[in-house]
């Protein structure tokens, strides 16, 4: 009996330990919408995901069984607080898991934390909670009216909106027509204030604001929005970006918001002097704001923009996209957004106001701030003259001048950026303006005698020298002084997500090329170049997608994109060339310039690429109508299932100037696109449940096939059109080469290039199948040689020449001062991370829940290491060849798994086909044999043949 009576005292012991066990698992990096404890969430039901890591380093094929999210609106998790209790969810999913508890309100905060169950069935600790702070859902939760100021329409010519190219020198004269002459107060810019008293006892305050061109908003003097260039850019008539802030613990007994407006790209206002590259107005300067203050006793105090607000011309006396920023210490009122503000003179009511006419749209459609990165101190200054020097930053980058400077009130520092110089030293501008003459500039006016500090508000510029033009006050002889100036690096705040190196140090250069070329056009659209036209080119969306996704967190920025381009669409279903379109680049929908498929097309791969590098459905099905109506319309305009418009392979290189495409047909290109985007929509349309329009794009994919292949391919010559690289390598990467041609297309492709000294011609559009195909096709070793040398226009000829930032042009621009700062040619990033380290998607997973590793192990590289934060977890490869073995370590993340490609071992298969925690042997074939592997870290050592 006694015996009996330990056993049970043993058994319910061991019961009450494993009710007890705690998984090892440990829920983590958790977001929602894609986000981090965001503000400003507009989406009825977010999506919300999270990573999994582990308290054991060396446990392998960790997995997630189930998971369990409370969703609670007090950040205590009480039950009368819980708004959604998901219960235990069978489901291994970590991202994009869809709130459906109660409903949620706009402008409040919500708590949420995460359990889950690993394959053992134990249960992990709850994770650290996270927030999200809800926007407003609808358009009748704002209690506000959009205010301007009395006058402000004067600087937004009458309204009309003017897509022209104002470019060129003989448009100057044209331009001065639409300049404002303006006879009341100069609204360049715009002070607006509102003062307000709250009671103790504040719960939360909740801002909702949208300032248009750009705005910047302080309460009590500080700044609320840490981010800069508010709200991102858009076309106005469609959407308008707002931001929203909790200010809880910045409010007082009495306070003030204060705002201060510039243009941006919501009113480029025309200057005969500096450059404009096109005008565009969307109306005057203008905001809207709402703070909603909700008291302990459940009262609410609710402060709207409306005419009680308090408006004055702001310091701000020249705001331009493309011409520059000024600001005047002198009309800079003290303490204007602080409520002790006494003004020398009474300020104007502001006006109520129409909207721009576009939805107010928070985080659904906007991408990550744009903020202050780093900073550039000079590396050399050269004194021209006693009021003229230039300071060498030693990088192209997109940059705003941070000064601290004095003198006497009324004396001027002027600040002209570029990206080159004249033999004199003198800024060259060139690279900057199509024109080549027109400067830009900030300019600062003192005033006071003592030290002042200035950093700009609405202008950037891309460029590396700081031109600095000193003026002495007006009657004065006494120069300002530069006590210190910088240049601030900005751009859009995406995390850096990718990291490789090699044993090539020019390879190493050339990824730190692209990569400031990327940095400097991330803002809240990826530009083409942060200096010249700072515009939305599409092409680069998904030609450089993968190159992009690699480095930098981007799937914000790409669902803004999306909604750009959804936004420019027309009524007959055509994505133009540039989105958002604020000028027309050709006004003819049959020029290519403003219907390219290569460029429109982002509208179809982008979203794909999405699915791929982040699981994420959303865009697929929020734009599916009207993606099907931009395929509709590219059939409409077919011969034959052959599309004639476009710009073909962009800036190849061939016998004349960098423009166009010469050697690739631009109808070859076109078709080749339009079949990719008939394939990609049958996917698609596959993935949302729609079969039978998944059919109906897989019968025209055949059928674009078919006709692709009876224009453009040559049997006898095992050739495509002109043989080209791009005419090569385009049927390889899209697989519309039949199988049983692949091999002497490929050997056609590889002849060519080394019969040119390993130098290339494929352009901006073509460069990127040419470098999937041959690595695809098992030459990585061409690739190579083609970008391990400096003597012929590519990479390496750019770093020769002295870039610091990837070229508009393969030949850096030499001779025709092409953009030095545009990420268009930056693919090699992607055969950085996909063949070199081997880090690719897997369809079957989206996500990275499946991937890829399968390095290319050059002969000619000693060792690859990288690495990719994807949106499962951070994924490692690392390997290196010395005393004839080749060591591979790779981490995969948990609730992952890899596919594994290495080479055989010279002693046989040996220990790989002997069973191994977490790995599995799948099979060898042509000297290569594949594991399947789980979780975990692993090295692997090869006896090299």
């Amino acid at each position: 009996m006694r015996k009996i009576k330990i056993i049970l005292f043993l058994l319910l012991l061991f019961l009450k330990m494993a009710a007890f066990a705690q998984s090892h698992l440990i829920p983590d990096n958790l977001k929602c919408e894609l986000r981090t404890n965001p503000e400003g969430v507009d989406i009825a039901n977010p999506g919300l995901s999270y990573q999994l890591n582990s308290k054991s380093d060396v446990e392998k094929n960790l997995s997630q069984t189930a998971y369990q999210i409370l969703v609670s609106k007090t950040s205590d998790f009480k039950s009368s607080g819980i708004l959604w209790d998901s219960k235990k969810v069978m489901s291994d999913r970590m991202a994009f898991i869809k709130y459906a508890g109660k409903p949620l309100a706009s402008g409040i905060t919500y708590w949420w934390k995460i359990r889950v169950w690993d394959g053992k069935g134990t249960v992990s600790a709850w994770s650290k909670p996270a927030t999200w702070t809800m926007g407003l859902l609808h358009a009748a939760d704002w209690e506000a009216k959009w205010i301007t100021a009395n006058g402000a329409e004067r600087y937004a010519h009458s309204y009309k909106t003017i897509k022209k190219d104002f470019n060129i020198k003989n448009n100057i004269a044209e331009m001065r027509q639409y300049m404002p002459n303006a006879t009341e107060a100069n609204y360049s810019s715009m002070l607006l204030r509102k003062q307000f008293q709250t009671k103790p006892g504040i719960q939360s305050a909740v801002l909702h604001i949208s300032g248009l061109g750009q705005y910047e908003c302080t309460l009590n003097g500080v700044a609320i929005n840490k981010s800069i260039l508010s709200p991102g850019w858009s076309d106005y008539k469609k959407t308008v970006l707002y931001d929203t802030y909790d200010i809880t613990r910045l409010l007082k007994g009495q306070n003030v918001l204060g705002v201060i407006l510039g243009n941006s790209l919501y009113n480029i206002q025309p200057d005969s002097v500096r450059y404009v590259k096109f005008l565009n107005t969307y109306g005057p300067l203008k905001m809207i704001a709402m703070l909603t203050i909700t008291y302990n006793d459940g009262t609410k105090q609710t402060i709207g923009t409306d005419n009680s607000w308090q408006v004055s011309p702001g310091p701000i006396t020249y705001s331009n996209y493309y011409g520059g920023e000024d600001f005047d210490k002198r009309l800079d009122p003290d303490g204007w957004d602080k409520p002790d503000f006494n003004p020398q003179k009474a300020w104007d009511k502001a006006i109520e106001t129409i909207s721009p006419g576009g939805k107010l749209t928070g985080l659904s459609a906007a991408a990550a701030p744009i903020r202050k990165i780093a900073y550039l101190n000079p590396v050399a200054v050269k004194h021209l003259k006693p009021d003229v020097m230039v300071y060498d930053l030693g990088q192209n980058a997109s940059i705003m001048p941070e000064i601290r400077v004095k003198g006497e009130p009324g004396a001027v520092v002027r600040i002209i950026p570029s990206e080159l110089l004249y033999p004199d030293g003198t800024v060259d501008r060139r690279s900057a303006t199509q024109d080549g003459v027109r400067p830009a500039w900030w300019q600062y006016t003192i005033g006071s005698t003592s030290s002042e500090s200035w950093f700009p508000k609405f202008f950037y510029q891309g460029g590396r020298y700081l031109q600095v033009e000193i003026f002495p006050a007006p009657g004065k002889t006494t120069l300002p002084v530069i006590e210190m100036i910088k240049g601030v690096v900005v751009h859009g705040s995406a995390e850096p997500i990718g990291t490789f190196s090699c044993s090539n140090q020019l390879f190493n250069r050339i990824y730190t090329l692209v990569r400031w070329a990327q940095r400097s056009n991330m803002m809240s659209i990826m530009t083409d170049c942060p200096q010249r036209e700072k515009l939305g080119w599409l092409e680069q969306y998904h030609l450089n997608g993968p190159s992009l996704r690699y480095n930098f967190d981007l799937s914000l920025m790409f669902r803004k994109i999306m909604n750009d381009m959804a936004d420019s669409q027309l009524p007959n279903g055509l994505v133009p060339n540039i989105a958002p379109e604020y000028f027309y680049a050709a006004e003819n929908i049959n020029n290519g310039f403003r219907n390219s498929p290569e460029w429109g097309s982002s509208f179809i791969i982008v979203p794909w690429q999405q699915y791929l590098f982040s699981g994420d459905v959303v865009l697929l099905n929020r734009y599916y109508s009207q993606m099907k109506r931009y395929v509709a319309f590219l059939d409409s305009t077919t011969k034959d299932n052959i599309l004639y418009t476009g710009l073909g392979d962009w800036y190849d290189i061939g016998p004349k100037p960098a423009w166009g495409s010469q050697l690739t047909p631009v109808s070859f290109t076109a078709t080749a696109i339009f079949y990719y985007d008939c394939q990609i929509m049958s996917r698609i349309a596959g993935i949302l449940g729609k079969t039978e329009d998944a059919a109906l794009y897989k019968q025209k994919e055949l059928a674009v096939k078919t006709a692709f292949n009876k224009m453009f391919f040559d049997p006898v010559k095992v050739s495509y059109s002109t043989s080209s690289n791009t005419t090569l390598a385009i049927p390889l990467f899209f697989n519309l080469a039949d199988s049983q041609y692949r091999k002497k297309i490929s050997e056609n492709l590889v002849a060519d290039i080394r019969k040119a000294g390993n130098s290339f011609t494929s352009g901006e559009v073509g460069y990127r199948f040419l470098l999937e195909a041959l690595a695809t096709e098992g030459y990585s070793n061409v690739i190579y040689d083609m970008n391990n040398q400096t003597d012929k226009p590519g990479y390496g000829y750019q770093l020769k020449m002295g870039a610091t930032a990837l070229t508009e042009k393969w030949d850096a621009g030499v001779g025709d001062f092409g953009s030095q700062n545009h990420f268009m040619s930056g693919q090699i990033n992607e055969w950085f991370f996909q063949h070199l380290i081997g880090i690719s998607p897997d369809e079957t997973g989206p996500g990275f829940r499946k991937f890829t590793i399968k390095p290319a192990f050059l002969k000619t590289l000693d060792w690859v290491k990288g690495s990719y934060k994807s949106i499962s977890g951070n994924i490692k490869c690392e390997w290196k060849r010395e005393q004839g073995k080749l060591t591979i370590d790779v981490t995969i993340p948990i609730n992952t798994e890899a596919t594994l490609y290495l080479p055989t071992d010279k002693l046989g298969m040996g220990n790989f086909q002997n069973k191994a925690e977490g790995v599995k042997f799948l099979g060898e074939k042509s000297g290569v044999f594949s594991l399947r592997v789980a979780s975990g870290t692993y090295h692997f050592t090869i006896n090299e043949k």
